[in-house]
């Protein structure tokens, strides 16, 4: 048997999407071993289809695998083929930054990358509805200089409908490319600065007004907030956006993860992006994926 013609049922679709989970790979780097990812692989039933003597590594590369199917497909593999299609594929981890799970307003943007502007990837799976798009569009049209949607194709025609003009739209297809259904309209004058100032972190926003020389005054921590946020809100619409590109470069930058990143077997490299790992633990990470699959099935015991 085959990923591809391996079928799943909604308990084992469940299992193989978590082990792609943050918390049970940030177990797997600070211990070495994770009973939640033997309990999983058991749920999942890859283990049936690669030999006991296969790495994990082989483990995840074949999950992976079987949720590109369109039918399984979820968030984490729109952020995959975001990551190796227009971060690794068209930007430069040295010229670029991605971050995920970024909040703006009462929304979070599923993937954000900055590179000489700032563009947001709103995922729409084939598993998502799209009750709150709308709202999630007027945020981050506030917030990025391009807002994009990727989704799938039974989304596609309502998507169209919802979304402005300067909206762009992305089809994720069956052989895992994306293609563009309509270019995205690149605008920083739209943003707001009082939203992006909510989405910064306090430091962030501090430095970035003093890269345009802007005095911080010297407060105590309960009134520095409200005086820093005054000052931010008179900028100018692109100068609060372009401000907001170059600081999130520097202080998200993921260049300390590339050799990481290099080291993983490709199904995991999206995960390292967004983990955000300690140092120390990179190694065992890397040294975890050449555990057997049968010795990893006894890691609950």
């Amino acid at each position: 048997m085959t990923p591809k013609n391996t079928i799943l049922d909604t308990s084992q679709l469940s299992a193989t999407a978590r082990l792609f989970s943050s918390s049970l790979l940030r177990e797997l780097a600070s211990k070495g071993k994770s009973p939640l990812f033997s309990r999983l692989i058991k749920e999942s039933s890859i283990a049936s289809i690669l030999k006991p003597t296969a790495p994990i590594s082989k483990l995840f590369d074949t999950a992976f695998e079987l949720l590109k199917n369109k039918n399984y497909r979820h968030e984490y593999i729109y952020k995959a083929a975001l990551t190796h299609k227009i971060l690794l594929g068209v930007h430069s981890l040295r010229t670029a930054a991605m971050l995920t799970e970024f909040r703006v307003n009462n929304s979070k943007a599923d993937v954000v990358i900055l590179n000489g502007t700032s563009t947001v990837y709103e995922i729409k799976s084939e598993r998502d509805t799209l009750d709150r798009l709308q709202t999630q569009v007027d945020a981050y049209r506030k917030a990025f200089a391009r807002v994009n949607i990727i989704t799938g194709e039974n989304h596609i025609n309502s998507v169209l409908d919802i979304v402005p003009q300067d909206v762009g739209i992305l089809l994720l297809n069956d052989r895992f490319q994306i293609s563009t259904i309509r270019e995205s309209v690149d605008d920083p004058s739209k943003v707001d600065p009082d939203i992006i100032f909510g989405s910064l972190q306090l430091t962030e926003s501090i430095r970035l007004l003093e890269s345009y020389g802007i005095e911080i005054p010297s407060l105590p921590n309960t009134k520095l907030y409200k005086a820093v946020r005054e000052k931010f809100i008179k900028l100018d619409p692109v100068q609060a956006h372009n401000g907001m590109v170059n600081i999130l470069k520097e202080t998200r930058s993921l260049l300390s993860q590339i050799k990481l990143i290099d080291a993983l077997p490709m199904s995991l490299q999206t995960a390292a992006f967004t983990m955000n790992l300690r140092q120390r633990d990179h190694a065992k990470l890397i040294n975890t994926m050449d555990t057997s699959i049968s010795d990893a099935l006894n890691w609950n015991q």
